[in-house]
């Protein structure tokens, strides 16, 4: 729902998003605050605050929309292809040092914070499963799709994946990983 106030200025959004990401990135999530983003974007705090309810929200925001620029929905012709499209940008992405810090920490922030945590759900957790759900129902109406595991287990899996190197094991997400998935998931052992 969006908030009341003035009309958003895509510049002004633009310039808040990019200095929340420097930002936490030269500070960590801890030592981020709106008043620098703001000093940051060159807005004053109200600003943000009539656009974001927290400093979350507005990492939030940046990220969904680095995902979306960076992880974009292929269609590279079959199913295989457009999943590997897919999972070479999500790892590509995921490998990222700065990206990763601040899944860690809106992830952190979603298990304290209730109401955000539902909001990262939706926002973001949930968009990405549906962006990899638009190959999946590409791949079924292409006749392409194997029978198991199911669209909803292969989004746990890739995900399941992602987010157990980012959170519990602190290694890198690999390329070689991605192809592993793939023949894992396209149940093939060649590439396209």
């Amino acid at each position: 729902m969006p908030r009341p106030g003035r009309k958003r200025s895509e510049q002004s959004r633009q310039a808040i998003l990019t200095a929340a990401l420097e930002l936490v990135a030269e500070t960590g999530y801890g030592g981020l605050t709106v008043e620098a983003i703001a000093a940051r974007a060159g807005v004053g705090k109200q600003t943000i605050y009539r656009w974001w309810p927290s400093k979350a929200d507005v990492l939030l925001d940046a990220l969904t929309a680095k995902a979306s620029t960076f992880v974009p929905v292929p269609d590279e012709g079959s199913y295989a292809a457009d999943l590997r499209a897919f999972l070479l940008a999500t790892f590509t992405l995921g490998r990222d040092p700065r990206v990763v810090d601040v899944l860690r920490a809106l992830m952190t922030h979603s298990q304290l914070d209730p109401a955000f945590g539902e909001r990262f759900r939706v926002g973001f957790l949930q968009a990405r499963r549906d962006a990899l759900g638009v190959l999946l129902d590409r791949a079924a109406a292409r006749g392409e799709l194997p029978a198991t595991p199911s669209p909803g287990t292969v989004a746990d899996i890739v995900f399941g994946i992602v987010w157990y190197r980012v959170l519990a094991t602190r290694q890198p997400l690999d390329p070689a990983q991605a192809e592993e998935l793939l023949a894992l998931l396209t149940g093939s052992t060649s590439s396209p």
